[in-house]
C-alpha cells in the first residue's frame, strides 16, 4: 500500500478505538472519577512517549540525514515543535469550544449549542493525533507508523470512555453518548490522511511534519489532559497512570520500530 493509504487506514483504526472505549456506557457501566483520572493519565503517558520516541527522535534522524548536521537537525525539530504547539494554541483561541471542567473558551460561542462546542473541543484534540499517525508512515517507515497507531489507539480507549461518561452526566442518552464519543475519534483519519499526504510529497517535509505533530500533541498533554487529571485530588493515581502509559508506549515503539 502507499504511504497515504497506510496513514488513512491506521489513523482510522486508532480513531475507532474511541468508540471501543465508550462501549461500556451502552451496558450501563460507569467509572469513578478516580479511575477516569488514572486512565486519562495513562493516555497522557502514551502520548508523551509517542511524541518523543515515534516523532521527535525519528524527526532528528531524518533531518540529520538530509542536512548532515546534528545541531541543525535539532534546531529544525525544535522549530517544528514550537510551530505545532503554537498552531494548536491559536486554534484554542480562535475556535469556540467547551470543556467539561474549564467551561467555554475561544471566541464568543453564544450562538452554538453545548454539544457542538464540546465536539469542536475534541476535534482540536484528536486531529493532531491522527496527523501524527499519518506522518509516522513518512519515508515508508511502516513499523514506526504502526507503533504510533497502536499507541494512539491505546490512549483513545480511555478517552472515549471518559467522554461518554461525561456526556451521560449531562443527561444525554447512552446511545447518543456512545455515538458522540465514537464520532470524536473519526476526525483522526482526516488528520492521518493529510499528514501522510503531506510527507509523501517530499522527504524535506518529513522532519517538519514529525516535529509539528509532536508539538501539537505536547501542547494538548500539558494544556488539556494533565490539568484535567489533577483537578479532583487524584494526581498520584494520574501520575502513576502516566508513567505506566509512557513505559508501555516505549516498549511498543522499541519492539515494533
Amino acid at each position: 500500500m502507499t504511504i497515504v493509504m497506510w496513514g488513512l487506514l491506521a489513523s482510522l483504526a486508532a480513531g475507532l478505538m474511541t468508540g471501543v472505549g465508550a462501549l461500556p456506557i451502552l451496558f450501563g457501566r460507569t467509572i469513578s472519577r478516580r479511575s477516569s483520572d488514572t486512565l486519562l493519565g495513562f493516555a497522557a503517558g502514551v502520548m508523551l512517549s509517542a511524541s518523543y520516541f515515534s516523532l521527535i527522535l525519528p524527526g532528528i534522524e531524518a533531518a540529520e540525514g538530509l542536512y548532515g548536521s546534528v545541531t541543525l537537525a535539532a534546531l529544525i525539530i525544535g522549530a517544528g515543535i514550537a510551530l505545532g504547539a503554537v498552531t494548536v494554541a491559536a486554534l484554542n483561541e480562535a475556535l469556540p469550544h467547551e470543556h467539561f471542567i474549564e467551561g467555554r473558551e475561544g471566541l464568543d460561542s453564544a450562538a452554538l449549542g453545548k454539544i457542538w462546542l464540546f465536539v469542536i473541543a475534541i476535534t482540536i484534540h484528536n486531529f493532531p493525533e491522527g496527523m501524527a499517525v499519518g506522518v509516522g508512515f513518512g519515508g515508508g517507515n511502516v513499523q514506526n507508523g504502526i507503533s504510533l497507531a497502536t499507541g494512539i489507539g491505546l490512549q483513545n480507549a480511555p478517552e472515549g470512555l471518559a467522554v461518554a461518561v461525561a456526556l451521560r452526566g449531562l443527561n444525554y442518552s447512552k446511545w447518543r453518548s456512545f455515538a458522540i464519543a465514537l464520532a470524536t475519534g473519526l476526525v483522526e483519519p482526516i488528520g492521518g490522511l493529510i499528514g501522510a499526504w503531506a510527507v509523501s510529497f517530499s522527504e524535506m517535509i518529513l522532519p517538519w511534519g514529525l516535529a509539528f505533530a509532536a508539538g501539537a500533541m505536547l501542547y494538548i498533554i500539558s494544556h488539556e489532559i494533565i490539568p484535567e487529571t489533577h483537578r479532583h485530588g487524584h494526581q498520584n493515581r494520574a501520575t502513576t497512570g502516566l508513567i505506566v502509559g509512557l513505559i508501555l508506549m516505549m516498549v511498543l515503539d522499541v519492539s515494533l520500530g
